[in-house]
């Protein structure tokens, strides 16, 4: 987003990307279409194989929705714009927090990302638009990190890229936001390698061709995605919080199945904790504390204190395909999820970027 910001000429920005200048630009996220799994059914999409590709990005840590889009929208890294997962810790009130819905009305969108968007800075010179589904337009998460512009709300992927060309007006300068989900929530049901999952594709690659084909002149469409996907069979989909032993400790779990988050009681040991669960699971995860992962860089450069805060004193993601749960806390309903993603395999992690 920020460097289609900057290829339109809008100042502060940098073209990280280095993409052409152009008077229009429409920023395609694609919630769920992983590189690496593109790359195996792309005979499918013979729209998206048939763009410039730009290169893998790495998708933001963890590898999950609310952090990726808070990126995009923001331009900040994770350890400056606080979206550090599904469900998220608020200090303030010590109560979990699930990023994509049922905020409490006492936490305030802007009050939690309170940095300007991308899309509030291109406002004040181009015309700066959202199409997405209707149901987002006064949603908790497009008010902290994706406010600003006009929204056009459509259902469809077809009734989308029909509503994008619409927004195109030749003389006019003007950055568009295109959202599309149905790829991530097919994956979660039904997992990416299912039958569905392909369909959900290629109805995508269609309704871009239809974007692509009929752009005005002068104008880019660029692609890319929050994350990838692995599928999880059955009987590695653990309940965690039947295990005494590893929620010794613990005063609260946040995050996703494959990032879990562990807050722990005053008092204990992160170290200990580590040692226990590396001792139960053994190579199908990775372990380490917030403060580890803070030093290598995985919140991004320079990260805010009082964001990382937010995040759990110890993180377990998952190595081998495996997806682990506070039924306790989250019930079984979440026990049914084919398709996972939140850690570091590059299934999950590596984006497309492609661009018309």
């Amino acid at each position: 987003m920020t460097s289609a910001a900057a290829a339109l000429g809008i100042p502060g920005f940098r073209n990280a990307l280095s993409l052409p200048a152009a008077q229009r630009y429409v920023v395609v996220l694609v919630d769920g279409l992983g590189s690496r799994l593109l790359s195996q059914v792309s005979g499918y999409a013979p729209t998206l194989r048939s763009a410039q590709s730009l290169g893998e990005l790495d998708a933001a840590f963890p590898s999950t929705t609310s952090v990726s889009l808070a990126c995009l929208g923001t331009g900040r890294a994770p350890g400056r714009h606080g979206m550090l997962g599904y469900d998220v810790l608020d200090p303030a009130t010590d109560r979990v927090v699930n990023m994509l819905g049922n905020w409490p009305a006492s936490l305030d969108p802007l009050q939690w990302q309170p940095g300007e968007t991308v899309l509030e800075r291109a406002s004040r010179h181009v015309d700066a638009v959202t199409v997405s589904s209707p149901r987002f337009e006064s949603s908790a998460l497009t008010r902290a990190v994706l406010r600003g512009g006009r929204f056009v709300g459509a259902q469809g992927v077809h009734a989308r890229s029909a509503r994008t060309l619409e927004q195109l007006k030749e003389g006019r300068r003007g950055l568009v936001y295109f959202y599309w989900d149905d790829l991530d929530k097919t994956g979660h049901k039904q997992g990416w390698r299912s039958d569905s999952w392909l369909r959900a594709l290629e109805d995508l690659d269609s309704a871009l061709k239809r974007l692509v084909s009929r752009l005005p002149a002068n104008t880019r469409v660029v692609l890319t995605a929050d994350h990838g996907m692995v599928d999880v069979p059955q009987e590695n989909r653990l309940d965690v919080s039947a295990v005494p032993e590893l929620m010794a400790g613990v005063r609260h779990t946040a995050g996703e199945p494959r990032a879990v988050q562990l807050h722990l009681k005053r008092g204990t040991s992160a170290e200990e904790v580590v040692d226990h669960w590396r001792s139960h699971f053994g190579d199908a995860v990775w372990l380490a504390t917030r403060d580890e992962l803070a030093a290598y860089g995985y919140f991004g450069p320079g990260p805010d204190e009082r964001m990382l805060a937010r995040a759990g004193d110890v993180w377990v993601l998952g190595r081998e395909d495996v997806a682990l749960y506070d039924v306790a806390r989250q019930g079984t309903r979440p026990l049914a999820m084919v398709g996972q993603h939140g850690s570091l395999t590059e299934h999950e992690r590596m984006v497309p970027a492609l661009l018309w």
